[in-house]
């Protein structure tokens, strides 16, 4: 379980003149936060320093990476990745862009501003708690789907969808130690499963 953010943010601080702007990103995989990372170097490819760190979890744990762009080695994306760290905070990227003033900041003065700007994003973000679950099918009979909607209510279990056909489909967001809970519980449960099946992998709110 750990700790991210629900919406993506935009913050723009003011050091001795130079301005630095944070985009704090929510982020699923690599591919997704090098694709921002782009982006961000095409919207701002006027900036000095486009400065980045994320921090993604997998099954085998936390992938990480951060880039300094061109400013003293471990004064931007190092102390990004440092303060994400120490919060527990995974699957975001946050990018600082920096258009200097004129004014050199010193390496003190540059971890600072990075690592200020960081803060004043997570400040205005909606902080929630996630860990990789999977989203399941379950197949059941008409008769039995409030049952089996009342029973996943009770669980804290997240409903994503109801499909209606010659049965009802229910997509539903767990753990896999929930759904093991239920499948392990299933002769006695008042309602029957007809059919199940894994979609796929997801990250979802506990």
């Amino acid at each position: 379980m750990f700790k991210t953010i629900e919406k993506n943010v935009v913050v723009e601080i003011v050091e001795k003149k130079s301005k630095f702007i944070g985009n704090l990103y929510y982020v699923e995989s690599i591919e997704e936060a090098e694709d921002l990372i782009e982006q961000v170097n095409k919207t701002y490819f006027d900036a000095r320093h486009n400065c980045y760190a994320f921090r993604i979890m997998t099954e085998n744990g936390s992938m990480e990476r951060f880039s300094d762009d061109g400013e003293p080695s471990g004064t931007a994306g190092a102390p990004i990745l440092s303060a994400l760290t120490a919060q527990n905070l995974s699957n975001i990227l946050m990018i600082v862009t920096r258009y200097f003033g004129g004014i050199l900041l010193g390496t003190g003065g540059l971890v600072k501003a990075y690592t200020e700007t960081l803060q004043e994003a997570l400040k205005k973000a909606n902080m929630v708690q996630k860990e990789l679950g999977k989203e399941f099918q379950i197949l059941v009979s008409y008769a039995d789907l409030e049952k089996l909607k009342y029973y996943l209510k009770q669980k804290n279990i997240y409903v994503e969808d109801v499909i209606y056909e010659e049965n009802v489909a229910v997509i539903a967001d767990m753990t896999k130690e929930k759904w093991q809970e239920i499948w392990e519980q299933r002769q006695n449960l008042n309602f029957k499963i007809l059919d199940y099946k894994m979609i796929k992998e997801k990250f979802i709110i506990v």
